[in-house]
């Protein structure tokens, strides 16, 4: 939807500062090491040649990544996957997924996470009924984009959404890869390949305050060293995110 921001849109706008952290390798690498638990060779493991494609996508050092391979029968047997639902402020839709050793601990401090920002975790699908699996990927925009919107269609992408210069792209889970293939070939400038959760209807957000206090309970939940995603209904209009301080 133009003029406005969507999750997928406003993770993007916060990948600078989420490089900068410093711990994006260290989450690459957790979620490397699950995926290799269903066999190290990426060729016949999607969820692996994802993650891998993943990885060199950050420039993570090829060393790190055969490490985190090798570690998939070691470390990665004690490490759960775990997927918490709750409600953050201004009544957003959150789901969390973590990988954690030690999932009393985690729960207990992803429940702060949300109290502290005035939301709360919630039970089983009090979220995720409002979520769909999606693979997601981002398009360039050419100078001709009716003629690409259409080649985007005939290449078996299940949604389309417009934002200012580039598309975002909706596949089946299953069809990211192959699709991000054809597309390539097909000449797109394609990026941002995920593995996400898709809300089918959003919160809208259109206070600035309760807006920054949004972004700032996201930022919070992915710095804690469990989470490897977050994903939210929010919706904040663009106007609105103009008069959010940087």
């Amino acid at each position: 939807m133009s003029g406005h921001s969507h999750y997928a849109t406003i993770k993007r706008q916060k990948a600078t500062n989420d490089a900068a952290k410093g711990n994006m390798f260290s989450k690459m690498a957790r979620s490397i090491m699950i995926a290799a638990k269903a066999g190290a060779d990426p060729d016949m493991n999607f969820r692996l040649r994802f993650e891998i494609d993943k990885a060199r996508e950050i420039s993570m050092p090829k060393e790190n990544i055969e490490r985190a391979i090798a570690k998939a029968t070691t470390e990665a047997a004690n490490l759960d996957e775990i997927t918490y639902e709750g409600f953050g402020p201004g009544g957003i839709g959150v789901m969390v997924e973590v990988m954690s050793d030690n999932k009393n601990r985690t729960s207990q401090e992803i429940g702060n996470v949300f109290e502290k920002s005035g939301g709360n975790m919630a039970g089983p699908n009090a979220v995720a009924f409002n979520f769909d699996s999606k693979g997601f990927m981002i398009v360039k925009k050419s100078s001709d984009p009716d003629s690409q919107m259409l080649s985007l269609i005939d290449a078996g992408v299940d949604d389309i959404e417009d934002v200012p210069d580039e598309y975002e792209i909706y596949v089946a889970p299953d069809k990211l890869n192959e699709i991000q293939k054809k597309l390539t070939a097909m000449g797109f400038d394609v990026s941002g390949m995920e593995l996400i959760m898709k809300p089918k209807n959003f919160q809208e957000v259109t206070d600035p305050v309760m807006a920054a206090r949004v972004l700032k309970f996201i930022d919070d939940m992915e710095s804690h060293e469990d989470v490897q995603k977050v994903f939210t209904n929010v919706d904040i209009p663009d106007t609105v995110m103009s008069q959010i301080p940087a």
